[in-house]
């Protein structure tokens, strides 16, 4: 299979795995407990955890260190980053219309519980619409704004967010401000301290780090409200037993981001030469979010015309891997919520899809991919305008 759908996930690095398998074999023991066994696992958690906040330019040591909280994935990290921080400081509740399912669906929840939720708008090129930002926060009527939730980096079109900027606006008005920085991880420079976030999302499995592990970055001084109860562990701010092998996974990954921008630049490489190689062998296609900065290894590509579901069903059977967006929400026939919202044309919605590149890529499979699509798009578009004029 030529996969292409690393945004979703991406294969594990075989070097980390066997660095796993090698802890495993240790026979580690609860991180909690007090013997030598536990002492061990209680060591390999807390070194992870200083080199992922070192990784992401935080603060891990002295006065004024910043906290990580291991969780089991992204999608936790952003619940308890909105439902934790907004019931430690009540108010309405900012969210960009482009976030992740896990954020919708956390605002979504928070508004059935009596909370008031707001959505910031973007602009066409899928970037956060900071006058309307900073209208909403100087909106003198209803309760003061609590909480801000922008992600860094949009998962379906690639679309970097001016996040210093909308830190300096929360500050201004005493929001606490979320990221999700999920996707930027291990393809782009993460700078906690520099951005000025008060929270940060980051998962493993994203850049061939293990499924299972994800962690919430707190600024030094900045508390939430658990959302677990019945343990003492990370200061009872999300309790449970810590998993040894998969924090160490974690960091692995993390540490191999030392050649970030190598890596960036062949992700670079790849995702052009997709692109070209579409938009010269392909009539009629759009490039969302062309216009915008974009992470080096996402491609979220339109064929008017085609429906994206027929389509990437059609790639899977040729050997190709992609995605019709958020793989939380591949489940569902609805239309990308993120391309609605960059209120693109509904033929350009109706046939868009994600490509998203990692370093196990080869030049060969990007032209591979462009001469499938060469030879698909005609026949579906074919296909798509015969049912059409049966309807």
């Amino acid at each position: 299979m030529i996969y292409l759908d690393n945004n979703a996930t991406s294969y594990l690095d075989s070097v980390i795995a066997a660095r796993m398998h090698e802890l495993a074999q240790e026979k580690l023991a609860n991180p909690a407990s007090q013997h030598s066994a536990g002492r061990r696992a209680r060591m390999i958690v807390e070194s992870a955890r200083d080199r992922i906040l070192a990784g992401v330019n935080a603060r891990t040591q002295g006065m004024g260190a910043d906290q990580l909280l291991f969780t089991s994935g992204g999608t936790e990290a952003n619940n308890l980053a909105l439902f934790g921080l907004s019931e430690q400081k009540p108010g309405r509740i900012l969210i960009s219309a482009i976030e992740h399912p896990s954020v919708l669906g956390a605002a979504e929840r928070l508004r059935q519980m009596g909370r008031t939720t707001e959505t910031i708008p973007v602009l066409s090129d899928g970037v956060v619409d900071l006058d309307a930002l900073r209208s909403l926060l100087q909106r003198e009527s209803g309760s003061p704004i609590s909480v801000v939730s922008v992600m860094a980096a949009n998962n379906e079109t690639g679309v970097l967010q001016p996040v210093e900027a909308i830190a300096a606006l929360c500050k201004q008005h005493d929001a606490l401000f979320h990221c999700d920085a999920v996707q930027m991880l291990g393809k782009a420079p993460i700078r906690f301290r520099d951005w000025g976030v008060d929270a940060l999302t980051i998962t493993a499995h994203k850049f061939h780090g293990p499924i299972g592990v994800g962690a919430l970055v707190l600024k030094h001084g900045v508390t939430i409200a658990p959302q677990l109860y019945g343990g003492f562990q990370q200061l009872g701010l999300r309790p449970g037993t810590e998993a040894p092998v998969l924090c160490d996974g974690f960091a692995q990954a993390v540490d191999s981001c030392g050649e970030l921008e190598e890596r960036a630049a062949y992700l670079r490489t790849l995702r052009n030469r997709l692109e070209s190689g579409i938009e010269n062998n392909v009539e009629d296609t759009v490039v969302v979010g062309r216009n915008a900065e974009r992470l080096p290894h996402t491609l979220s590509i339109a064929f008017p015309g085609v429906d994206r579901q027929a389509l990437q069903v059609a790639l899977d059977l040729k050997g190709i891997a992609c995605s019709t967006g958020s793989a939380c929400a591949s489940g569902s026939s609805q239309p990308s919520h993120v391309l609605q919202a960059m209120k693109l044309p509904e033929l350009v919605v109706k046939g868009g899809i994600r490509f998203s590149v990692s370093r196990d890529n080869t030049i060969d499979e990007i032209d591979q991919t462009v001469q499938v699509l060469r030879e698909l798009i005609p026949s579906l578009r074919k296909s798509s305008m015969s049912k059409f004029r049966l309807v």
